[in-house]
């Protein structure tokens, strides 16, 4: 049988309110409003194995947040390539780094009509910004589109955000996948990836193994967790910014840490990696 590469969720289901949605899934995760009764089941299911599942979100939301002051902040990138934007939250990467680069540009590619929608009225009026529909696991239809060489200068450093997404990606070599991306870039650039990850370790695999199980046997379908040597692998051709490859919570955290981690936060990794020269 032939394993398909894209999760049923990972199709726009625009207002489709019996169908689990990727990203108002995230928004439920996030205590947001712009989810309904399929997308929080989603969640409840997944709680029943792991009650802080809510907590993979928010690692990934954090580790986004200081990925994003450290590139405009410290590697001076004003160029963002950001895929599977989701739902408007608090913090969106433009703010971040806008905070820190007036000047940035955000790309926000995302294929659900329900996102577009949402993200076109946040940023009418913000003309460094911009959103797009596309299907991030096309690599050629995002490079492709004449929007995004329109709005970003692939002769200057860009950054590319898959943060939380190739979790849902269901074929066999997502690195093929980010060789697409990193191709397209010049040396210079970055990517940053945060990722559902299978810790290979007796007391934690087993919980990773049991949220996959349910992530993907629920109406959202999709939530494969990756070892460290597979999402490494999803860097080619690249360096990565130390600390390297760890827990999200452990890439350049905001202060000492006074709890330890639970054993959800122990199950989602993120990098940032910059690309060598030829």
């Amino acid at each position: 049988m032939h394993q398909p590469t894209v999760a049923p969720s990972s199709v726009p289901v625009g207002v489709d309110t019996t169908r689990a949605s990727i990203a108002r899934v995230y928004d439920a995760a996030l205590n947001g409003k712009d989810n309904y009764e399929v997308d929080r089941e989603v969640l409840r299911q997944v709680a029943t194995v792991a009650p802080q599942v809510k907590d993979l979100a928010w690692s990934n939301r954090n580790f986004l947040t200081r990925a994003c002051r450290f590139l405009a902040g410290q590697a001076g990138i004003t160029q963002y390539l950001d895929c599977g934007s989701g739902l408007p939250t608090a913090e969106n990467t433009h703010q971040v780094v806008q905070r820190l680069q007036p000047d940035a540009r955000v790309l926000y590619i995302d294929n659900d009509p329900v996102v577009l929608a949402h993200g076109r009225a946040l940023l009418q009026e913000n003309d460094q910004t911009l959103f797009i529909s596309a299907d991030i696991f096309d690599p050629d239809e995002v490079l492709g589109t004449p929007e995004v060489r329109e709005f970003l200068d692939f002769d200057q450093p860009i950054a590319v955000i898959q943060n939380g997404t190739l979790h849902h990606y269901l074929g066999e070599d997502s690195t093929e996948l980010m060789q697409q991306y990193v191709d397209a870039v010049v040396p210079g650039s970055y990517t940053v990836i945060a990722h559902f990850l299978d810790p290979q370790t007796p007391e934690h695999s087993e919980i990773a193994r049991k949220m996959e199980e349910k992530f993907t046997h629920s109406p959202m379908g999709s939530g494969v967790f990756r070892t460290y040597e597979q999402i490494r692998a999803m860097f080619p051709g690249q360096e990565l910014i130390e600390p390297g490859l760890v827990l999200c919570d452990e890439w350049w955290p905001d202060g000492p840490r006074v709890t330890p981690l639970n054993q959800v936060e122990e199950c989602i990794a993120g990098a940032v990696g910059r690309k060598l020269p030829a």
